[in-house]
């Protein structure tokens, strides 16, 4: 799929740089993979992804302390590197492919019924990769690179296609979804520990392990 979305790029890319994208985009995605299988074990263990590695519980009383570290690094491969080695070239590729959604005709720029209803659960797609990866910088640097480019193509008298509204669309309502996000949870103490830096985006899982799995033993015992 990543590939049929590169080969839309009107401009011949380096087959070097094709491949390296895919490579690093599948091992990326399977470091990532490897440590959710095990960080969502943790979770059903009673691992709270709203704290730290060595503040959760369950980890801070493991004997000998060295395996704290290596729950750490674990948690570093799955966050950082995996998130890295996925999300950049998956952005990449679709801005390659953006490039190519452009057509002087007007009314190709016209997006079908069915495209609009998808828009919605494309966004909250998009949101969760933002919000959960935790790539705020790489997913707005995108955005407006694709703003910066529909101007210049306008000035061509070119316009989007439907394919290349459909995508910026859904950039739009996932940037409106990160919004409305981050106001709501905006006073939650807890979490603006876990992300103390100027962008404050919380992760899903995250609200989930502080404000909502308490809720099912609530349930049981009711």
């Amino acid at each position: 799929l990543c590939l049929q979305l590169i080969e839309r790029s009107p401009k011949t890319l380096p087959r070097s740089m094709v491949y390296v994208s895919i490579i690093t985009f599948v091992m990326g995605a399977s470091i990532h993979l490897v440590g959710d299988s095990v960080n969502h074990r943790l979770i059903f263990s009673g691992y709270q992804h709203h704290l730290s590695v060595r503040e959760n519980p369950i980890i801070r009383n493991l004997k000998p302390e060295t395996l704290i570290d290596s729950f750490e690094l674990l948690y570093y491969y799955d966050e950082y590197l995996g998130h890295s080695m996925w999300y950049i070239p998956f952005f990449l590729i679709l801005f390659i492919y953006f490039t190519g959604c452009f057509t002087p005709v007007a009314e190709e720029s016209r997006m079908p019924v069915a495209a609009l209803l998808l828009v919605g659960p494309s966004s909250l797609y998009y949101w969760y990769l933002v919000t959960e990866g935790q790539i705020f910088i790489l997913y707005i640097f995108t955005f407006f690179a694709m703003m910066a480019l529909v101007m210049h193509q306008k000035r061509k008298g070119l316009v989007l296609d439907s394919n290349g509204l459909f995508l910026f669309y859904s950039f739009i309502i996932t940037l409106l979804l990160i919004a409305v996000w981050v106001a709501w949870l905006w006073n939650d103490k807890i979490l603006r520990k876990k992300y103390p830096g100027v962008i404050y985006i919380p992760e899903p899982w995250a609200f989930y392990t502080l404000h909502m799995s308490n809720l099912q033993p609530a349930k049981e015992s009711f």
